[in-house]
């Protein structure tokens, strides 16, 4: 429900520090313009010690903004400023969707289901043949995607990563779904897992990343990268290259934007071909 207040309808934003690289705008705005719906969404630069007093703001009414989105590095800290965060948002620790309503500022968390939007579009039915998943990295993106595979019915998730005790957090986070392993068990780990997906920054924007033991997988896995730039990235080329199923991750930014849109601007729209090509453009545009 939206706040009744004109000046918070149909304005939205995207805050980080920096945030002139967030490709959200165009994606929006492309929303904006074929739905015809009046409004605008802007990316605003927010630095840390500012994030209160902007909050603050749109609470007050003064920044004239119905809600938006949270990125890098605001998402763990915007969860403590708002009033109302859903179980979701909770859950993860972290908000990247913050919304008014009855003059009180909501919260959730749509990365989850931007990471299985995603591969729901480009390879239907990939959750009835993953009983086991392989999650690398234990990070805040890691969060969103164990929850969303947890709350998808896989019931073995191991989580590899450098330091072991930050994937134990996450594996206690979560519950007996998951379990918590150093990156020297890869093999053993990759040999009978149906799914493997990097959460970590290696390959991005196209830097080398060490060969992994792609070979040790099952010839039917799904193998998936939240990284987007490169869009080919190099742990998806080392799965090809094997002859496994590939899902890239822009569709998981696309994905994740559906909710916070339809929020603000009162319809739901959809991530269409036209849409992703042009999201795909400005990112060789700027190679």
């Amino acid at each position: 429900m939206r706040d009744s207040r004109e000046t918070f309808v149909n304005h939205a934003f995207v805050i980080g520090h920096p945030i002139k690289h967030s490709r959200s705008p165009i994606i929006h705005g492309h929303w904006l313009k074929t739905l015809d719906l009046p409004g605008s969404y802007r990316a605003i630069d927010i630095s840390p010690d500012d994030l209160p007093a902007f909050f603050a703001g749109i609470r007050q009414g003064d920044l004239a903004l119905v809600g938006g989105n949270v990125t890098i590095p605001h998402k763990e800290a915007a969860l403590g400023l708002v009033d109302e965060p859903d179980d979701l948002a909770l859950e993860i620790g972290a908000t990247n969707t913050v919304w008014m309503s009855d003059g009180r500022l909501h919260a959730t968390n749509t990365d989850g289901e931007g990471f299985v939007g995603n591969l729901d579009a480009q390879a239907p039915g990939w959750d009835s043949q993953v009983k086991t998943a392989v999650v690398l990295g234990a990070g805040g993106a890691a969060r969103a995607v164990v929850q969303s595979l947890r709350d998808r019915g896989i019931r073995d998730i191991r989580i590899l990563n450098r330091t072991v005790a930050r994937a134990h957090d996450l594996a206690d986070r979560f519950g007996p779904a998951t379990s918590a392993h150093d990156l020297e068990g890869m093999t053993e780990h990759l040999s009978d897992a149906d799914f493997l997906v990097n959460t970590t920054s290696m390959g991005m924007d196209g830097a080398d990343v060490a060969t992994l033991p792609m070979d040790a997988m099952k010839a039917t896995a799904l193998v998936t990268d939240i990284v987007y730039v490169p869009l080919m990235t190099p742990i998806l080329r080392q799965a090809a290259d094997r002859g496994l199923r590939t899902v890239d991750g822009l569709g998981m930014l696309l994905h994740q934007a559906v909710p916070g849109f339809a929020r603000w601007f009162g319809k739901r729209p959809v991530v269409t071909p036209e849409l992703r090509a042009l999201v795909v453009a400005d990112l060789e545009a700027h190679v």
